[in-house]
C-alpha cells in the first residue's frame, strides 16, 4: 500500500531534513542515554523555544510521553479528568490507568475540547479518603476531533485547576498544527497559559520516532527520570532521538512541515464542500477533516485511498493529510470521491 491515503499522519515516511539528521548522527561513539552533543542540542533548543526553566525528557512514543508526563504528576489515589475521545482514554489500552494507578474520568464533549463548565462538576470529593482526588486536567492539542483550543480556553482551565491545586497536562501530538493555526507563538498555548507537562509530538510530523516531555517547573520533574526508566522509555541510543528533534527545531522545520499539512486540510476541505453527500461534521483548524459520507461508499474509497471509519453508526470518517501529502493526492481524490457518490 503505497499510495498516499487519508488515514494517518503516523502513516507517512519520514522528513528528508531528519533522515538526513539521522545519517549524520550515525557516526562514531557517543556517550549514551542522552550524554552526546545532539540531544544536549535539542534540549538548547527546546529552551530557546519554550523558555529556559524547562526540563526536557525524550520518549520513543505518544503513549511513553503521556504516561511519564501523568505518572509524575500524580499518586495511584489521584484521578485524571479528560475528554471522551482523549488519546489516553481511547487509544492508549490502559495505559495512563496502569502506569499511573488513577482513575481516569471521561467528560463527553461535541468538539473534543474541555472548558471549566464542562470540569467543574467533577472538582468535588476533595480531602475525602472514599473519594479518588482530582489532580489532572488533561488536554489535547489539537483536539482528537481536529479542533484548536484558543490561549484564552487554556488559560481557563489551567487557572481552574491552580485553584484546586491540580495540575494540567497537555497532550501535543500535533501542537504544531496548532500553533501554525493560531498564528502564536507556541509559549502563548502552553508556558504562559499555565500548562504544566506537555506531551511536544515528533512522530506526526515527519520524525520517525520520538516524543518530548516538557516540565515548566523543574520542581514538578524531580522524579520523572525514574518513572522514564521504569516505563522503559528511556532511550540507550538517544542522540537517534535527538538528532531529530535538533533537526526539526532547526529554520523552525517543525512549523513548516505543519503549515502544509494544515493547507492541504483546508484544500480538501474546499473540494469536499462542494459534493452535497459530504457533511462535515467539525470545524476544520487542522490537519484532518471529520466527515460523514453514505456508508455504502466507504469500502470502495478505503480500497484507493486509505482512511479510518471514526463513527461506523453514523458513517463518519476521518481524513488526515501528512507532510507529504500533494495537491494531486487531493484532486485525485476528490475525483474518486465524486465518482463513487455519483452512482
Amino acid at each position: 500500500m503505497n499510495k498516499r491515503g487519508f488515514a494517518s499522519d503516523n502513516f507517512s515516511g519520514v522528513l528528508p531534513e531528519v533522515m538526513n539528521a539521522l545519517q549524520e548522527a550515525n557516526q562514531g561513539h557517543v556517550m549514551a542515554y542522552g550524554g552526546d552533543p545532539y540531544t544536549d542540542s535539542a534540549i538548547n533548543k527546546f529552551k530557546h523555544l519554550l523558555g529556559n526553566n524547562i526540563d526536557v525528557y525524550f520518549a520513543f512514543n505518544g503513549t511513553g510521553a503521556n504516561v511519564i508526563g501523568l505518572s509524575t504528576l500524580s499518586q495511584s489515589y489521584h484521578s485524571i479528568i479528560c475528554p471522551s475521545s482523549a488519546h489516553i482514554q481511547v487509544d492508549e489500552c490502559g495505559a495512563p490507568d496502569k502506569f499511573t494507578g488513577c482513575k481516569v474520568i471521561p467528560i463527553d464533549t461535541p468538539d473534543g475540547k474541555l472548558s471549566p463548565k464542562l470540569i467543574l462538576p467533577q472538582l468535588h470529593g476533595f480531602g475525602f479518603e472514599h473519594h479518588s482526588q482530582p489532580k489532572i486536567i488533561s488536554i489535547t492539542q489539537c483536539t482528537e476531533l481536529g479542533t484548536i483550543y484558543q490561549p484564552e480556553e487554556i488559560k481557563a482551565i489551567c487557572d481552574l485547576a491552580h485553584q484546586h491545586n491540580m495540575y494540567v497536562h497537555m497532550d501535543g501530538a500535533r501542537l504544531a498544527n496548532a500553533v501554525v493555526s493560531l498564528g502564536v507563538d507556541v509559549k502563548e498555548i502552553t508556558a504562559n497559559a499555565g500548562v504544566d507537562v506537555l506531551s511536544f509530538g515528533g512522530t506526526k510530523n515527519g520524525m520517525m520516532l520520538g516524543e518530548a516531555v516538557i516540565f515548566f517547573n523543574p520542581e514538578l520533574s524531580k522524579e520523572a527520570k525514574y518513572i522514564r526508566k521504569q516505563s522503559m522509555q528511556l532511550c540507550s541510543k538517544m542522540r537517534y532521538i535527538g538528532a531529530q528533534f535538533d533537526a526539526m527545531l532547526s529554520n523552525d522545520l517543525w512549523l513548516k512541515t505543519a503549515r502544509h499539512t494544515n493547507k492541504m486540510a483546508k484544500l480538501l476541505e474546499t473540494e469536499v464542500a462542494k459534493i452535497p453527500q459530504v457533511k462535515i461534521t467539525q470545524k476544520v483548524e487542522a490537519n484532518g477533516i471529520w466527515a460523514i459520507i453514505p456508508k455504502d461508499k466507504i469500502e470502495n474509497l478505503q480500497n484507493e485511498y486509505f482512511f479510518w471509519i471514526w463513527d461506523e453508526n453514523a458513517g463518519e470518517v476521518r481524513w488526515l493529510c501528512s507532510f507529504d501529502t500533494t495537491e494531486e493526492d487531493i484532486h485525485s481524490f476528490v475525483e474518486l470521491l465524486q465518482k463513487e457518490l455519483a452512482n
